[in-house]
């Protein structure tokens, strides 16, 4: 055989506050979750690019908080039981552009909260104002909420983000590895999953140490 059989074993993810890093692209989004109690209207939009932590994020304040999670496409008006103080996270809001059912459930789900007195996180990619929502009373609401915004990562962080993602994976490249990586990869959360689940692939396969040989192949994709 030319090379070593690889399995598909499972990523053990960390998503605990613990484990959430926190640098200056990040800090005030994390302050914003921490200061739950003070949300405008008790509503939240949070937003970032693929893979900045809106999911670690809302699942920080759904351990705080004891709130439901819910994927926007699953959204229907049967699928939440609202009672007073109800908490609930809906992630990836723009997904659901398409979907007018989904976008009726989210909008009644507000209206909901608001007589209940409950608190409602959405995430999604972009601003609000941006998301392709095509229910104008949604919409509005949707804009109305208060905003915390997670930026792409500086390099304290993608450094964070990288030794967070290998050790997730069990493995632990040497510092000058992490260094060369956050200098020369593209500068972001996406990319940072992309690069660690091949270097590990490659890794195994070809029984290759995790140098920075390898981690310019994968940069590069040769």
């Amino acid at each position: 055989m030319s090379g070593q059989l690889t399995f598909d074993l499972p990523v053990r993810t960390a998503l605990g506050r613990e484990a959430f890093s926190i640098s200056s692209s990040n800090a005030r989004a994390a302050a914003q979750i921490d200061d739950w109690a003070n949300w405008p209207k008790r509503k939240l939009v949070l937003h970032g690019p693929s893979g900045a932590g809106k999911t670690h994020l809302a699942r920080v304040w759904s351990s705080m908080t004891d709130a439901t999670v819910v994927s926007a496409r699953e959204l229907t008006d049967q699928s939440l039981q609202v009672r007073d103080g109800t908490r609930i996270v809906v992630e990836d809001v723009p997904e659901i552009g398409a979907n007018a059912p989904a976008q009726v459930a989210l909008f009644h789900l507000h209206n909901e909260l608001e007589a209940t007195g409950g608190w409602l996180l959405m995430t999604g990619i972009g601003a609000p104002v941006s998301w392709p929502l095509g229910l104008p009373d949604l919409a509005s609401r949707v804009q109305a909420c208060a905003v915390a915004q997670l930026f792409p990562p500086d390099d304290a962080l993608l450094s964070h983000v990288l030794v967070k993602l290998f050790q997730d994976r069990q493995l632990s490249p040497r510092p000058k590895v992490v260094a060369w990586l956050v200098r020369h990869m593209e500068r972001s959360f996406s990319e940072a999953s992309r690069v660690v689940d091949e270097m590990d692939r490659r890794g195994l396969a070809e029984k290759r140490k995790l140098s920075i040989g390898l981690a310019s192949e994968v940069v590069k994709g040769t």
